[in-house]
């Protein structure tokens, strides 16, 4: 049906084409010699192809422009006298003799804009006769062409002002008329167009009317170009007659279109001393309106506005901008009770970004805004809307955009509580913005109270919100969650030791209760931070008197305890331990021996009882091992205490290369390379020995097992320790004893089950060259190695 509809449609334009070019063809043959009769006959029978009601708007303007285009060649015809010998009023008379009324008034419209340029009659007279005489076609979509055409010719002969038709032709206010009774006419024509046809085919006619709507918008174009309409005209006149129109026409389509076209075309300043006026109108247009993108896009163009110079600023406050446009939206929010949330949260965020450019300082403004979202979406617990919800994402960012500082945002009491009605997944993308912006502007949270807020409005990072699975998460995101907090920790600062203590108490509070899978990214952030604090204070406890002082880095360091207890617990015993460390540096710089002691016990503790893999055991001794070789704060025996269990535990490492190296670097405890460091060089040489022993039955093993006693590493490894202290000046070490050493190395790698290996090789010879390279220096270093035979 719809296929034979198109065929015929398409038949029917190229029969009414054929006709236009047919009669075209003998009306230019007719002003080539200049015979005024068949021109004007042709004319009329071209015109009256445009007669014909079987095609579609689309297909009718086809036509349309095919007689235009020849109405301009008819029009310069007319305009030379000489070759016609008619005058131009005699021509207005003579075209008014057409046969049918549409022919006749294309051919007047023609002729009149003659008329008008030969100034032989008032342009005002001419066009008023032009704008009545159209009355004639009261045909919908034929009666909308022929007023198009006639706004079309008249456009530049309006007496407009510095126009030439300015004066006894006419004033502005009679241009102002002509363009809005044929403004008003054509509305009239185009809501008609909904009543033809059937019912049935009402989804097609409301299609077919929407392509006509540029027709009726260009009269309110054509007004905005005017030059003579200042301010007080169009707020007297011009506004209310066409919002009369919009009004009155109760037509869903037109009203949209033409509120906005109101507000695309006609300048902002208007707008904003006329705000009253065309946001009155708002409430009385049909419940079907699109309202919410019209007072949107209003308001967008006032924020741009607003936005171009700080000098209009004073404009919005004399008018109280604000107070107005937040009143007409709570009065179209309250009277069109079917809005969808997505819709009044639309309307906010065009609030909000006004409110922003213009009233940055109002903060209360912001606030209230925020306030009036809240209150729409009270009965929605959780917006399931994704474009609602996109809606408040933008709502939420808007500040952080604008201020650059969440700090500002936090002061704001509806955030929060706007944030709560998001869902789990797009609280979490807000608060990662929230988080992003903090990092990118460098902004550092300074109060416990601020801090608290803050972590209320990113909780869905920090701990698992009702109804979401944190296995459920996509690990990688959950890592990027998970570092974005622990970058935020960082942020939070204050150089005031008290208030930085209840800001690390503050977080303590929030990131405990993040569950086993988020403590081990935010602890260590929450720990250093607070190390940061003890650092600060270090060299002050002597000063500070009484209890009533909270941040003693003795009170810190027993908050960091229950931390990392609470770490350990998860568990997580690797990071509790290294953390643990941390902690017992951060001690020994702060000449706390007890502490210092207490945080190696808990690390002690930890590998003993929490650490079971032996990869594990094996980096946790040397971290261990490595702290306490820089700890000067222990007394002799504290550190032997310590020391004792440090070999202890390295020689009872799983495998017996891991006992060898481990062994050997607790040489280090016994000759610290300081002033007032130990030098125990018997213990050291009693250290190397043992390693010594573990890597010749790590040989033994491996002849037993493989067949072959494996590469000569450990041994190459412990030679490197005997040059080390051998150079330090340990008396322990002997020249004898290193040369010993190198010539066991040689009878390892010739023995028959030695297994060749490239690596060690090249470890050894670079050890060797550094021996022949100390040798050869001379002084008293190359005195000591003269006495290495090789």
């Amino acid at each position: 049906m719809m296929i034979n509809e198109a065929e015929d449609e398409e038949k029917w334009l190229a029969e009414g084409i054929a006709g236009i070019q047919h009669n075209a063809f003998y009306m230019h043959r007719a002003l080539d010699s200049n015979n005024l009769r068949e021109a004007l006959k042709y004319s009329a029978q071209m015109l009256s192809e445009l007669r014909t009601s079987k095609l579609s708007p689309h297909k009718y303007y086809d036509l349309y422009m095919r007689a235009f285009d020849e109405l301009r060649k008819l029009e310069i015809f007319f305009k030379d006298e000489g070759k016609h010998g008619v005058s131009v009023v005699d021509l207005y008379e003579l075209v008014q003799h057409a046969g049918n009324i549409l022919p006749r008034l294309y051919l007047l419209c023609t002729v009149g804009s003659v008329y008008i340029k030969s100034k032989e009659a008032p342009a005002k007279e001419v066009l008023k006769d032009l704008v009545e005489m159209c009355h004639a076609v009261q045909h919908p979509l034929r009666g909308l062409f022929v007023r198009s055409y006639l706004a079309q010719i008249s456009r530049d002969k309006l007496p407009d002002i510095g126009s030439e038709y300015e004066g006894d032709d006419g004033t502005v206010m009679d241009a102002v008329e002509f363009v809005l009774q044929n403004f008003t006419e054509m509305n009239k024509l185009w809501v008609r167009m909904q009543h033809q046809g059937p019912g049935r085919v009402r989804e097609k006619q409301e299609k077919e009317r929407n392509e006509l709507r540029d027709l009726v918008g260009k009269n309110l174009h054509v007004l905005s170009q005017i030059e003579g309409v200042d301010l007080e005209m169009y707020k007297e006149t011009v506004l209310p007659r066409v919002l009369e129109q919009v009004v009155n026409c109760k037509d869903d389509l037109s009203q949209y279109y033409l509120m906005d076209c109101i507000i695309q075309v006609f300048p902002d300043e208007y707008h904003l001393q006329t705000l009253e006026t065309l946001l009155g109108a708002c409430p009385q247009l049909q419940p079907t309106v699109d309202i919410k993108t019209v007072l949107s896009r209003l308001m967008d163009r006032l924020s741009n506005y607003a936005a171009s110079s700080a000098d209009v600023l004073p404009e919005f406050l004399q008018v109280e901008a604000f107070g107005k446009l937040s009143n007409a939206i709570g009065k179209v929010i309250e009277t069109q009770v079917d809005m969808p949330a997505v819709g009044a949260i639309t309307l906010y965020v065009s609030l909000l970004t006004f409110t922003l450019r213009v009233h940055p300082d109002r903060l209360d403004y912001v606030d209230l805004v925020l306030g009036a979202c809240v209150k729409k979406l009270s009965n929605i617990p959780k917006l399931d809307d994704s474009r609602a919800t996109k809606q408040v994402v933008a709502l939420l960012s808007a500040p952080l955009e604008k201020y650059n500082d969440i700090v500002t945002a936090l002061t704001l009491s509806n955030y929060p509580r706007v944030m709560d009605h998001l869902d789990n997944g797009t609280n979490k993308v807000m608060a990662m913005v929230i988080i992003q912006s903090i990092m990118k502007n460098n902004t550092c949270i300074s109060t416990a109270d601020k801090v608290e807020v803050l972590f209320e409005l990113i909780k869905g990072l920090i701990k698992d919100m009702d109804g979401s699975d944190v296995d459920e998460l996509d690990e990688d995101d959950f890592k990027d969650e998970q570092n974005s907090v622990a970058r935020l920790i960082h942020m939070l600062y204050n150089n005031e030791p008290e208030e930085m203590l209840k800001i690390i108490c503050t977080v303590r509070k929030h990131t405990m209760a993040g569950g086993p899978k988020r403590l081990p990214f935010t602890v260590p952030s929450l720990v250093f931070s607070a190390l940061r604090l003890v650092r600060q204070l270090q060299g002050q406890e002597g000063d500070i008197v009484g209890e009533e002082v909270p941040a003693t880095p003795k009170k810190i360091f027993q908050l960091l305890t229950q931390i990392i207890e609470d770490l350990s617990t998860v568990p997580s015993p690797e990071l509790a331990l290294r953390l643990s460390l941390q902690c017992a540096e951060a001690a020994n710089d702060g000449d706390l021996e007890h502490v210092a002691y207490e945080f190696f016990t808990q690390a002690f503790v930890l590998y003993e009882e929490e650490i079971a893999d032996s990869k594990a055991q094996v980096t946790a001794i040397h971290l261990i091992v490595g702290t306490l070789q820089r700890m000067n704060v222990f007394g002799v025996e504290n550190r032997d205490t310590l020391t004792h269990k440090a070999t202890g535990y390295s020689a009872r490492l799983l495998k017996k290369p891991d006992q060898c190296r481990a062994v050997y670097a607790c040489s280090h405890l016994f000759w610290v390379d300081d002033q007032d460091g130990v030098k125990d060089g018997e213990r050291v040489l009693l250290c190397l020995k043992r390693a010594l022993r573990i890597a010749n039955a790590a040989q033994q093993m491996a002849n037993v097992a493989r067949g072959s006693s494996g590469p000569v590493t450990l041994f190459v490894e412990i030679l490197n320790k005997y040059l080390y202290f051998f150079e330090k000046g340990n008396q322990q070490i002997t020249g004898a004893a290193i040369q010993g050493l190198i010539e066991l190395i040689n009878t390892e790698k010739q023995s028959d089950s030695a297994t060749p290996d490239s690596a060690s090789d090249a470890f050894l010879a670079s050890t060797m060259r550094y021996i022949q390279f100390q040798r050869q220096k001379g002084g008293i270093m190359g005195e000591k190695f003269e006495s290495i035979k090789l």
